[in-house]
């Protein structure tokens, strides 16, 4: 399908979710910037000629980094690990890519986000498919953890002027809040751990407990550690009742598992 055919189907058909896949190509990107947002997490900026033909449709998409591996724990194939991180921003005038590291674990990406300086060169592979959801929906419910900013930022910051969207967030202390620019209605929730025993599961649950969604049709995303991520989605579906094809959860890591990134529950 033409991409032209392929946005006029989607302007035409309401709340439709196309998959969209496309050839993986490794690009090599030089650091151009590198900057601290919040205590716990690091912005860099990439540049590349490589970017010419690069193509992310979906706030969350998925790049392959291929990044060093510096101990033999950190499992690397040919010397080199792989890790899932979300294009936060992408600017085809400049051919720059922004990409958000939470720095949530001593992996290699953490330990190579904060060494990184501006001339370093990274290597990444994708977006090798994209799960476009219309912005067609009466209202926006995004659920998740720190390694969920990246990908909840840019979906809050693309959305239309006027639509309605909250962002329920579980972050380590008040300091993780973030600001995006953005013309759509939107209503941020945080909740910190700092002083709490609870899991983030539970903590999540009780900032939920009181979440009136509004009238009309929704999209509901979530995305946080694989068991907490499996348990809204749960509490969403079968205690809420909301729709499956219009709820997307997946597990963006996996307790005691560096690395680990678990598949996308599928809507429907």
């Amino acid at each position: 399908m033409r991409w032209v055919d392929y946005m006029e189907t989607l302007f035409n058909a309401p709340h439709q979710i196309t998959r969209l896949r496309r050839d993986t190509r490794r690009r090599f990107l030089s650091v151009t910037c590198v900057e601290r947002i919040t205590p716990r997490m690091q912005r860099i900026v990439f540049q590349s000629p490589d970017l010419g033909d690069f193509e992310s449709a979906s706030p969350d998409d998925h790049i392959k980094l291929f990044i060093p591996a510096s101990t033999p724990d950190d499992r690397g194939i040919d010397g080199v690990c792989m890790r899932d991180y979300t294009p936060r921003k992408f600017d085809r005038a400049t051919l720059t890519l922004t990409i958000d590291f939470a720095l949530h674990e001593a992996g290699p990406a953490t330990a190579w986000a904060l060494q990184a300086n501006r001339g370093d060169t990274l290597e990444i592979g994708g977006p090798r498919k994209s799960n476009v959801v219309t912005d067609d929906f009466d209202w926006y419910l995004l659920i998740g953890d720190e390694t969920a900013l990246p990908a909840i930022g840019r979906r809050v910051e693309e959305l239309r002027p006027g639509g309605r969207v909250d962002t329920v967030v579980a972050v380590e202390t008040l300091a993780e809040r973030q600001t995006f620019a953005t013309s759509a209605d939107w209503t941020p929730r945080w909740i910190t751990r700092e002083g709490q025993s609870a899991s983030d599961d539970a903590l999540l649950r009780l900032a939920l407990a009181d979440h009136r969604p509004p009238r009309g049709d929704g999209y509901i995303w979530i995305a946080a550690e694989a068991s907490v991520s499996r348990s809204l989605r749960s509490l969403v579906s079968e205690t809420w009742g909301h729709p499956k094809a219009w709820t997307k959860s997946s597990g963006y890591w996996v307790r005691g598992e560096a690395g680990a990134h678990e598949k996308p529950e599928a809507q429907g």
